[in-house]
C-alpha cells in the first residue's frame, strides 16, 4: 500500500502555517463550527466571532488542522444563516467584518486554516437582487438570475410544476406585484425565504466568482459548498412525476439534484482557487445516489472534496461499514481525490445517540480516524454529547420544525449550545443564558471536567489526533489492506498500523498478533481478544 504523507506536524505545540506541507487536505481533520452554538463573546445568548476567536487555543490543543465555520454572514435567520443577504457582510448577531478577519490572523498564528461556509443554490428574499426582482416586475434582467414562471390554471393559481420543497410543501411560491396583486411563481427548494438562483444567468455565476475572490483575499483557505449538488435544474424544468416527499440522500437523481451541468460552474470556480499562491480548497455538499456520483465533483479540475454521506449514513454494523470504505476509496482513488469520512453534522441526530451509546460513538471515531483521508469533527463530538431529544416544543428554532411533511424538523437537539465549565448560567458558553436550554448533565461533559481525565472522550481525541500526526501511516492514502476477521469484526492494516472495531457488543478474538497498543476506544489493555463496541489501534514498529 502506497502511503502519501503531507508533513504535518508531529509535536504538540501549534506550528505556523507557513511551516506545514502542501495538500494540508488530504489527511486534514477539519472541525466544524456552528457559530450560534460554540461560544459566546459578548453575553447575549448567541454564539458568535469573538466566541470562536477566544476558543480557538481549544482547537489547538485538541490537534485538529482546520476549522470550518458554518454561515455567518448578513441574514433575516430564516434557515440559521442559510438565507444570505449579503455574502460579504457579517451578521451583526455574529459581529462585524473586523471580527472575521481577526479571527483569520488568530487561526493562523495557531496553525489552523480556516474554510468558511458559502451558499450558492438559493439566496435570502431579503438580497437586494430578490427584492429588485419583486419591484422591476416580469421580464426585468434581476428577474433571470431567479427562476421565476408563470402558473397553472385559469388564472395562474397553480405551481408551475410538481416539484417539492425539502422543507416540505410546494417548492414554489407566489409573488405579489408592486399593486398588490398576484404574480409570477418563484422557485425555492427550501424554505420561501430562500429562492433559488438561475445559474444559467451570467451574473448569477461572475457573482459568485467575485464573492470567492473578496474572501479568498481576506484569507479563507477554502470553502464548504452547500448544497452543491443542487446549482443547475434540468432544462424546461419537467415534472418530478411522484408524490414521494422530497428526501436529500435518495437513490434517484431528481430534476433539481446533481445536474451534469454544475460541473461546468465547479471547472469555473477551481480556475478561481489555483489564481492564489496557497492550497485553497472547496469541499462539496453533494448529496447524490451512489459514490461514483459523488466522485464526479472531485475531478482533478473541479473540487478537492466531497462530504461522504453515505458514509455518514452507514449504521454500526461490520458489514456495511467495510461495503462503503470499500466503496469510498474505490471511487475516490480513479480521481485522485481523498476520501472524507463524517460521523456527525448540524443536519444529522448525534452519532453518540444516533449508535446507542458512547462506547460505540468512542469505537466509530478511532475507526473513521483510522481510515485514508481527511476526517470532519462536528463540535462537541469531541466531549462525547449525546443529542438532545427532550426540547419543548416552544424552545425549537429549526425551521422545517413549522413545516409539514418536511424534515423532522428536530435539528436544534444536535446544536444546543457546547458546555466549557461545570457550572454557570450557560457552563461557560457565554456569561448569560445561552439559545437553546443545555441539559443539567451538559457540566459533566464540559471541556472542563473532562481535561485531565485519562478515560474522558476529549483525552481520546487528543490521544488519537496525535498518534494519527505522529504515526507515518495514518492519515492521507487510498487504500486498506483487510484482514480475515470474525463476524461483526473489522479489521485492516495500513502499513505497520493495525485497526480492528468490534462492533458486536460481545468480546472478539484479534485475527492476528497485534503488536504494540497505541491507543483503545474502551477498557481494553492488552491481549488477544477485544471487547465488544470496542476499536483498538496497534503498530508492528
Amino acid at each position: 500500500m502506497t502511503q502519501h504523507h503531507t508533513g504535518r506536524h508531529s509535536s504538540s505545540e501549534p506550528e505556523r502555517l507557513s511551516d506545514t506541507g502542501a495538500q494540508w487536505w488530504r489527511d486534514a481533520v477539519i472541525y466544524q463550527i456552528y457559530p450560534r452554538s460554540f461560544a459566546d463573546g459578548n453575553g447575549d445568548g448567541m454564539g458568535d466571532l469573538a466566541g470562536v476567536r477566544a476558543r480557538l487555543p481549544h482547537l489547538a490543543e485538541l490537534g485538529v488542522d482546520a476549522v470550518w465555520l458554518s454561515p455567518f454572514y448578513a441574514s433575516p435567520q430564516a434557515d440559521a444563516g442559510y438565507d444570505v443577504a449579503d455574502y460579504r457582510t457579517i451578521d451583526p448577531m455574529f459581529g462585524a467584518i473586523e471580527d472575521a478577519e481577526q479571527l483569520l490572523l488568530d487561526a493562523h498564528e495557531l496553525g489552523l486554516r480556516v474554510i468558511v461556509d458559502v451558499v450558492p443554490n438559493h439566496a435570502s428574499e431579503q438580497h437586494e437582487w430578490f427584492q429588485r426582482a419583486l419591484l422591476e416586475g416580469p421580464g426585468s434582467p434581476c428577474r433571470e438570475r431567479f427562476h421565476f414562471r408563470a402558473g397553472l390554471g385559469e388564472h395562474g393559481e397553480e405551481p408551475p410544476n410538481d416539484w417539492e420543497s425539502v422543507f416540505g410543501g410546494p417548492a414554489w411560491t407566489r409573488s405579489k406585484n408592486p399593486d398588490g396583486t398576484h404574480g409570477e411563481w418563484y422557485l425555492h427548494l427550501f424554505a420561501p425565504e430562500q429562492p433559488d438562483f438561475n445559474w444559467d444567468s451570467p451574473a448569477v455565476r461572475d457573482e459568485f466568482r467575485t464573492v470567492l475572490r473578496f474572501w479568498l483575499d481576506k484569507g479563507v483557505d477554502g470553502f464548504r459548498v452547500d448544497v452543491a449538488h443542487g446549482l443547475v435544474k434540468a432544462a424546461g424544468l419537467p415534472n418530478m412525476g411522484h408524490g414521494e416527499q422530497l428526501r436529500l440522500l435518495g437513490k434517484q437523481r431528481l430534476p433539481f439534484f446533481d445536474q451534469d451541468g454544475v460541473h461546468e460552474i465547479y471547472r469555473s470556480w477551481r480556475q478561481v482557487l489555483e489564481e492564489y499562491d496557497s492550497d485553497r480548497i472547496a469541499v462539496a455538499e453533494a448529496w447524490t445516489p451512489n459514490a461514483e456520483r459523488t466522485a464526479l465533483y472531485l475531478r482533478q479540475d473541479e473540487l478537492h472534496q466531497a462530504f461522504n454521506f453515505h458514509y455518514l449514513d452507514t449504521p454500526w454494523d461490520a458489514g456495511a461499514l467495510r461495503q462503503v470504505i470499500d466503496e469510498s476509496l474505490e471511487t475516490t482513488r480513479p480521481v485522485a481525490a481523498p476520501s472524507t469520512w463524517v460521523l456527525s453534522n448540524h443536519d444529522v441526530v448525534r452519532h453518540r445517540t444516533r449508535f446507542g451509546g458512547l462506547d460505540r460513538a468512542r469505537a466509530a471515531t478511532l475507526l473513521m480516524l483510522a481510515l485514508p483521508g481527511s476526517a470532519y469533527v462536528y463540535q462537541g463530538e469531541e466531549l462525547g454529547l449525546p443529542e438532545v431529544t427532550e426540547l419543548p416544543d416552544e424552545v425549537r428554532q429549526d425551521p422545517s420544525f413549522f413545516k409539514q411533511d418536511g424534515q423532522d424538523g428536530l435539528r436544534d437537539g444536535c446544536r444546543v449550545p457546547l458546555p466549557w465549565s461545570t457550572q454557570g448560567p450557560s457552563y461557560g458558553f457565554g456569561s448569560a443564558g445561552s439559545w437553546l436550554p443545555q441539559p443539567p448533565e451538559w457540566g459533566a461533559l464540559s471541556v472542563a471536567a473532562q481535561t485531565g481525565d485519562p478515560g474522558s472522550t476529549l483525552e481520546l481525541y487528543r490521544a488519537a489526533l496525535r498518534i494519527r500526526r505522529e504515526h507515518p501511516d495514518l492519515g492521507a492514502g487510498d487504500a486498506v489492506r483487510w484482514l480475515d476477521a470474525s463476524e461483526g469484526v473489522l479489521a485492516f492494516r495500513r502499513g505497520a498500523l493495525l485497526c480492528v472495531a468490534n462492533t458486536t457488543d460481545g468480546p472478539a478474538r484479534l485475527p492476528v498478533d497485534p503488536g504494540r497498543l497505541l491507543l483503545a476506544s474502551g477498557s481494553y489493555d492488552g491481549g488477544d481478544v477485544l471487547p465488544g463496541d470496542t476499536t483498538a489501534w496497534w503498530t508492528a514498529e
